[in-house]
C-alpha cells in the first residue's frame, strides 16, 4: 500500500468517480462535494477547477468559504479517499468542521489509510508553519475518534450538533512540531 495526498487531476477522473459512487449520494467528508452529487465527467472537471481556485492564494471565494487544499487520497493510481485542509477557520469551521476533513471509501475502511493520510497532512501543515490544527468528528464515530487521538489529538470539548437529529461534535486540537 502506497498512500499519497494527490491534487485533483483529470488523470484520475474515472477512479475519482468510482470512489465518489461508493458513497451512494451521501455526504463525503473532506471531498468538497454536496450531498447528492453526481460524479460524472463534467462535474469532475468542474470540481478540479474549483479545487485549483480554492488553493490559489488571494482567490475570490464565495461568502462563507475559506481557502482550502483538496486532496484525493490515493493508493498507487486509485482514489481511495478524500482529504481537505482548510487554511483558515470561520465561525462554522471553528465549531463543526476544523482545519482537516477526511473520508475513505467504504470498501477500503479499516486498512489504516486515513491514519497515513492524516499523518501526511499534519506533516504538510507543520512544514507550512501551522502550530496546531483543529479536527472534529461526530461523537459516535469511534473510528475517527481513534484516528484523531492516535495522531495526538487532545479533546477540547463536545458540542451540540450543527443540525437537530445529528450527533454531537467532538473538537480536538493537534499540536504540530515541524519535522
Amino acid at each position: 500500500m502506497t498512500i499519497a495526498l494527490t491534487r485533483p487531476t483529470i488523470d484520475l477522473l474515472d477512479s475519482w468517480a468510482s470512489a465518489v459512487g461508493e458513497f451512494e449520494g451521501g455526504h463525503v467528508d473532506g471531498g468538497g462535494l454536496e450531498e447528492g452529487f453526481v460524479p460524472d465527467r463534467a462535474a469532475g472537471e468542474a470540481f478540479i477547477a474549483r479545487a485549483e481556485l480554492y488553493a490559489t492564494p488571494g482567490a475570490e471565494l464565495p461568502d462563507g468559504h475559506v481557502p482550502c487544499d483538496y486532496f484525493w487520497i490515493t493508493d498507487d493510481d486509485q482514489v481511495v479517499g478524500f482529504l481537505s485542509f482548510r487554511r483558515e477557520l470561520n465561525d462554522y469551521l471553528r465549531r463543526f468542521g476544523g482545519h482537516i476533513g477526511y473520508s475513505v471509501i467504504p470498501s477500503r475502511r479499516r486498512e489504516g489509510i486515513v491514519r497515513e493520510a492524516l499523518r501526511l497532512a499534519l506533516r504538510r501543515a507543520a512544514a507550512e508553519g501551522y502550530d496546531r490544527v483543529l479536527l472534529t468528528c461526530d461523537d459516535d464515530n469511534v473510528g475517527s475518534i481513534r484516528t484523531i487521538e492516535g495522531a495526538g489529538g487532545v479533546l477540547e470539548d463536545v458540542s451540540d450538533a450543527p443540525e437537530p437529529g445529528q450527533p454531537q461534535v467532538r473538537r480536538y486540537w493537534i499540536e504540530l512540531a515541524e519535522s
